[in-house]
């Protein structure tokens, strides 16, 4: 990439700007009051497994990265059914609303944005990881716990508001 042309830079930084526009809202989601959406929590209890599914047959024959997938589910089912235990929920002429623990949020946001970063920064300094590209994600251990984490999150968490619709919908 010639630095001296910013007509090359156009790209990346169009890309940089949208993911941190998603970065941003996703944030905003995990620690603010938000509405009980009646699709949201189906599309991530149906898309996310889908995905660790992908995933674990990428990494079928590497062992190490498919533990570290599991082991990521795992803790992140924990976190989400603690992260359920602490959420404050409102039953409100206008509608459901949940507020999620905002510690809770902005460490899995961290944890994110951090390990995006590291992916980044290896992407683009380090010639060796930009030669095995994206067939290196899927059989990374350390990203495969991350999304894993976040994967098993998200699922618990949307099955628990869920279930809180569920008994909470009869007294609307």
């Amino acid at each position: 990439m010639d630095i001296a042309d910013p007509g090359t830079l156009v790209l990346p930084a169009g890309i940089a700007a949208l993911v941190g526009w998603r970065v941003y809202r996703r944030i905003k989601r995990f620690v603010g009051r938000q509405r009980l959406s009646n699709v949201r929590p189906w599309i991530t209890v149906v898309f996310f497994p889908l995905l660790v599914a992908l995933l674990a047959f990428g990494a079928f024959r590497h062992a190490n990265a498919e533990l570290a997938l599991g082991a990521g589910v795992a803790i992140g089912v924990a976190l989400g059914f603690y992260g359920i235990r602490v959420t404050k929920f409102e039953q409100t002429p206008e509608g459901l609303y949940y507020t999620p623990n905002a510690h809770l949020g902005i460490a899995l946001s961290l944890l994110f944005v951090g390990r995006m970063a590291y992916r980044l920064v290896q992407l683009y300094l380090m010639p060796a990881a930009a030669q095995q590209g994206a067939a290196a994600f899927g059989k990374s251990p350390v990203t495969l716990l991350i999304f894993g984490t976040l994967a098993g999150y998200y699922v618990a968490y949307a099955i628990g508001l869920l279930r809180w619709k569920h008994h909470a919908a009869p007294t609307q």
